[in-house]
């Protein structure tokens, strides 16, 4: 391209765009210095992306626009509401589930003021902080015993510290999984201070390889959910019923990690729920709070009271032990999940039908004056059902600015809205959006596509 037709030649200088009235009262608000600074940040970005032949010359409202959305990102708090457009309920990076309004309103209730967090009402002593949230989760799950800790791999953690004594713990090699932020399962084990025997091959292990690899100093037999991926082919495992019985055969204990957290059989999903895992003959199982089951972040431990009495008389209990809004939030998303479990937004999120996120989809393009209405294909996301797509519908944009600048922008907003890009196009997808957020969706939206 000849230089004198180069677009990035046409982009207006600083100094020009300062005299605009926009620009004084940027300037106004947050001072000459920083205006210029956002404004050479903008442009960069422009030539960037004209660069790589993508968009083409914002006009200079735009950019100050642009600008002022930089400005604004620096006087808002780190953590902030987002619209979660991307297609994935349980995504992780956006805080996984959404409480339910009661759950909510019980965390506003005991942050508020003073709580009996380990106050017994009745007899006026010292209680137990988990003690309104046990009965519940017995009453769910037909567990004879029931703890919660602050998070899944807490829950694993304090299991095996206070079930292994330093012993041998056996897990199949394809369950030796990576979480989120380079957390492995090997790397839990050992700190739990047991000693890790891998039986089995990646895509197969049978019961006999368990029962080949017991010595005397074997303590546990460990089933860890291989969260997000599945092993497909020519495979085998075997089942938590298969490792109760040789668990009780050989003296050993059996915990299965659930990873998910499913009470309650979820659409399409071959997932043991908590309570058919039990009863299969786990001796313990644990599960994370913030994924299907739809409460905050937490670890569950469920399982025989001697095997659960034990976890809660070890000292590392108290390093891992829930705050009063988290124990708050989790004991009302567990009274709605026996009788409302509707009013759980991951458990409705998760039923909805395709009619019902075209017609969402419909009227947030009713509020716009651009953009298509596109299939998508959603998940479950958090680890929890990999694999198991969603049909679901999105919005469709192709901004004149380009897709990622668009995205940019969006994330920069209050609320930050998340989205996803497809073969240039930016999809805002409709399974994890609500009908509530759909006018908000679309201010945002206006003012980061308006020209």
């Amino acid at each position: 391209m000849p230089e004198d037709e180069n677009p990035r030649r046409t982009l207006p200088q600083i100094q020009k765009l300062l005299e605009l009235p926009e620009a004084e009262a940027l300037c106004a608000a947050h001072g000459r210095g920083a205006v210029v600074e956002a404004l050479r940040g903008a442009l960069a970005d422009v030539r960037a992306q004209l660069g790589a032949g993508a968009g083409q010359v914002p006009a200079p409202p735009v950019l100050l626009a642009r600008a002022a959305l930089a400005l604004g990102v620096r006087g808002q708090p780190g953590l902030r509401r987002a619209i979660n457009a991307t297609g994935i309920v349980l995504h992780t990076n956006l805080g996984r589930a959404p409480l339910a309004r009661e759950a909510i309103e019980a965390v506003a209730d005991v942050a508020a003021g003073y709580c009996n967090l380990e106050f017994d009402l009745e007899s006026g002593k010292r209680g137990s902080r988990t003690q309104a949230l046990e009965p519940l989760l017995r009453a769910l799950t037909a567990a004879e015993g029931a703890l919660a800790v602050n998070n899944g791999a807490a829950a694993i953690l304090l299991a095996l510290s206070a079930l292994s004594g330093g012993g041998e713990v056996i897990v199949s090699r394809g369950e030796l999984v990576e979480i989120g932020g380079g957390f492995r399962v090997p790397d839990v084990i050992r700190q739990g201070g047991a000693r890790l025997v891998e039986v089995g091959a990646t895509n197969k292990t049978r019961l006999e390889d368990y029962r080949a690899a017991i010595t005397p100093e074997t303590k546990v037999l460990l089933k860890v959910h291989q969260s997000n991926f599945r092993t497909i082919g020519f495979t085998a495992e075997a089942g938590i019923e298969e490792l109760a019985g040789l668990a009780r055969e050989r003296g050993l204990l059996l915990v299965a990690d659930l990873g998910s957290g499913l009470l309650q059989q979820a659409p399409g999903s071959a997932e043991p729920t908590l309570g058919q895992a039990l009863a299969a003959g786990a001796d313990l199982v644990t599960c994370s709070g913030d994924k299907l089951l739809g409460g905050p972040q937490a670890g569950l431990l469920l399982g025989r009271a001697e095997v659960v009495d034990r976890l809660r008389k070890h000292p590392l209990l108290r390093a891992l032990r829930l705050d009063k809004m988290s124990l708050a939030a989790l004991e009302a998303t567990l009274r709605l999940h026996r009788g409302k479990p509707e009013r759980v937004p991951v458990y409705a999120m998760l039923r909805q039908t395709g009619a019902m996120l075209r017609r969402r989809a419909e009227d947030l393009l009713a509020l716009l004056d651009c953009g298509a209405l596109a299939r998508s294909e959603a998940f479950a996301g958090g680890g929890a059902l990999p694999e198991e797509r969603i049909e679901s519908w999105a919005v469709a944009l192709t901004p004149p600015m380009g897709a990622a600048a668009a995205a940019a922008a969006l994330r920069a907003g209050m609320p930050a809205v998340v989205g996803r890009i497809s073969e240039g196009r930016l999809l805002l997808d409709m399974l994890a959006v609500s009908d509530d957020e759909l006018p908000l969706l679309a201010g945002a939206l206006r003012k980061v596509l308006t020209p």
